[in-house]
């Protein structure tokens, strides 16, 4: 968890922005991080009523389309002007599109998902360095959530599992460049929590995929992500939560 003692230099220094925090994962983080008293920002793609929420609670709330180059272009601008420095950027944002059935338009697959997992995070990072130069305590964070499929690969989202393991691999170039006063880490989660919509059957066949057979929820990625923003010798690495399906 983050530590008293630091969590009051957070937030008079540097915001920690999160992408893709309208829904899910990135929301309940980003309403975590609100609780300790940081400066939080966040990106979104579609408007949804708990974004006029965030916005009352101070929450700089940007709208940005990250499979568009020149909305990303905009973004990183209106990440300089209305965010300003920064002490974490947590690449969130994804997308899940298949690719198995016949009729996929394949190419556009494959260019979405390597724009949204790769093209975006390469850009914002290169974008807004200055901005976690000026946010550093003495280090500031980016952090890349990739996915487990990264270490099997999969036949039904071929394209989405290569774009998670380039933005994997970008971690530890980054890590390179920036280094020391950036550190650049990566979080690959599996299962963490069902869709309301999932059926029984799919539920049990997942949840034996690994060994703990827990759905554990958002609140592992949180912690993850405290533990990597705390931590002052932790770089070009991956914190892998995914119940120990590598071993089943």
């Amino acid at each position: 968890m983050i530590q008293d003692n630091t969590k009051e230099k957070w937030t008079r220094e540097g915001r920690i922005l999160i992408t893709g925090a309208g829904q899910r994962v990135g929301l309940h983080c980003l309403r975590r991080l609100l609780e300790q008293g940081e400066q939080v920002a966040m990106t979104y793609h579609t408007e949804r009523p708990v974004i006029n929420e965030l916005r009352e609670q101070g929450v700089i709330c940007l709208q940005a389309d990250l499979s568009s180059p020149d909305s990303v272009e905009q973004l990183a601008t209106r990440i300089r002007d209305e965010v300003g420095p920064l002490r974490a950027l947590i690449h969130n944002a994804s997308a899940w599109l298949p690719d198995r059935e016949e009729n996929t338009d394949y190419a556009s697959v494959m260019q979405d998902m390597m724009q949204i997992h790769m093209m975006a995070p390469y850009l914002l990072n290169m974008r807004c360095r200055e901005l976690l130069l000026q946010g550093r305590l003495p280090w500031s964070d980016i952090i890349h959530i990739t996915d487990y499929v990264v270490e099997k690969g999969s036949d039904n989202h071929i394209a989405y599992a290569a774009s998670k393991a380039g933005m994997a691999n970008m971690s530890r170039s980054f890590a390179k460049r920036f280094s020391p006063e950036i550190k650049v880490n990566t979080i690959a989660p599996s299962l963490l929590m069902f869709n309301e919509g999932d059926s029984e059957e799919y539920r049990q066949k997942t949840l034996k995929k690994s060994v703990m057979g827990v759905e554990p929820g958002p609140d592992v990625v949180y912690q993850a992500l405290c533990f990597l923003m705390d931590n002052a010798y932790m770089t070009g690495r991956e914190i892998n939560l995914d119940g120990g399906r590598h071993i089943r």
